[in-house]
């Protein structure tokens, strides 16, 4: 029997947990071609087949299930064993805007968790113009926001389209100013759907301000107000009501990650996250 060698059982596990060779390959910061030739290296030492490919998916086959949990107790013995009986802990430091931060976001701290038991988190959520500040600042490693004005530089995870967002029995009495669930200012987000319903001269009201986009969600599902939301970012049960309504159309807006890390540790753990992103990103899209 063959020797397992951690690098092929590392990228067996990544491309399980991001099911893509690609996102697997961003993530360790090297080619598809090469985590495929060690994902074929580790099923020749194993005499068994751990992943079947597919043009539209990535699954593991029933040996893959099987050896997944021993790879992962692998990998935390090898973590383990680099660091010592005292390992020294570094803490990655990160920003995301709170309209940036859908379903991806556990996934993603999932996976940073798992990834390295040299590393904590420490994760601040808010406006995308406070975590601009406090990253240029220094105060925070890297963040994740929307793309703010005339900024330059950062990576982009995706690009999300935004909508009106109500609850179906949500009912706007023509002539009444329309209902809307927003953060408060400097959210980049209200100020412009504020500036499309201004421009298309439709009188509104805010009926409800939120401290944070679950709770501005919580108010369109209980049907108070209109919420401008991404589509990634708005549950099942809410529906876009701007074309029945004739509401402006709110256009797009790219999520950057913007890094100004060096350390080996902390640039693996961002290029996880990229790719844990865009991952969980086209999955949720490719089921709706």
């Amino acid at each position: 029997m063959g020797t397992l060698d951690i690098d092929t059982v590392q990228a067996f596990l990544l491309v399980a947990e991001l099911q893509s060779f690609t996102r697997a390959a961003e993530a360790l910061g090297t080619t598809q071609a090469a985590v495929s030739l060690k994902l074929q290296r580790l099923e020749s030492v194993l005499g068994k087949r751990l992943v079947e490919r597919s043009p539209r998916a990535v699954t593991l086959t029933a040996d893959g299930t099987a050896f997944l949990h021993h790879a992962r107790v692998l990998m935390e013995a090898h973590d383990r064993a680099l660091s010592g009986e005292k390992p020294a802990r570094q803490q990655l430091s990160l920003g995301i805007s709170d309209h940036a931060a859908g379903a991806e976001l556990v996934p993603l701290l999932e996976r940073l968790h798992a990834m390295s038991s040299q590393m904590s988190l420490a994760v601040t959520i808010g406006f995308s113009r406070a975590m601009l500040d406090a990253y240029d600042s220094g105060e925070l490693d890297a963040v994740v926001v929307r793309q703010e004005g005339s900024r330059r530089g950062g990576e982009q995870l995706t690009e999300d389209e935004f909508g009106w967002f109500a609850t179906p029995r949500f009912v706007w009495p023509r002539g009444d100013a329309l209902q809307l669930a927003t953060l408060a200012p400097p959210c980049g987000v209200r100020a412009i759907a504020v500036r499309a319903l201004d421009k298309a001269g439709i009188p509104w009201i805010e009926a409800f301000v939120g401290g944070g986009v679950t709770a501005v969600v919580a108010a369109a599902q209980a049907g108070l107000a209109v919420a401008p939301l991404a589509r990634r970012i708005a549950p099942a049960g809410l529906v876009d009501i701007g074309l029945v309504q004739k509401l402006p159309r709110l256009g797009t807006s790219k999520v950057m990650l913007h890094s100004k890390v060096s350390d080996p540790v902390k640039l693996t753990a961002l290029r996880t996250l990229a790719a844990t992103f865009r991952s969980v990103v086209t999955v949720s899209r490719a089921s709706t």
